[in-house]
């Protein structure tokens, strides 16, 4: 038997995201007080040097560089958090309306409203339940109802 791409089987352990939106704008403010602590750290260096002997100028660029890189690393995560939303609007959108079941098949029915986690995508199905959509989750289209007669 196959399993759905990204289902986890009886020996795998599902995926676990282990940093959240949240704990990565920690870490953005976290850097960026480190590269402001290093460009305050930089202007009392050049304000209290010997001038018979000046600071390596290799050293000191080779610091911005590194801290300059970082900053360029936050930007770029920034720009990636905010293509992972619009993905998740788009997923969470796409599957409104649909037949949900839960890899068990305990659960089923069709989505009314979705609501966007940091850790992923809630669904509320026609009968109040809710699902996480995730591995093992089988999306399908709605059958129409027939025509009463």
């Amino acid at each position: 038997m196959v399993n759905p791409v990204g289902a986890a089987s009886a020996a795998d352990k599902p995926y676990v995201p282990t940093v959240t939106g949240a704990e990565s704008g920690t870490d953005e403010k976290s850097a960026t007080l480190n590269y402001e602590s290093f460009l305050k750290l930089l202007v009392a260096q050049m304000k209290n040097q010997d001038p018979t002997e000046p600071m390596d100028a290799t050293q000191q660029m080779a610091q911005l560089a590194t801290f300059s890189q970082v900053e360029q690393t936050i930007k770029t995560n920034k720009n990636l958090e905010s293509l992972l939303q619009r993905t998740s609007l788009q997923e969470a959108n796409s599957v409104i309306g649909r037949t949900v079941t839960s890899e068990d098949g305990k659960i089923s029915g069709v989505v009314k409203e979705v609501t966007l986690y940091n850790d992923g995508i809630v669904a509320t199905l026609d009968s109040g339940k809710t699902l996480v959509i995730g591995p093992g989750v089988k999306v399908s289209e709605t059958k129409a109802s027939e025509p009463e007669t």
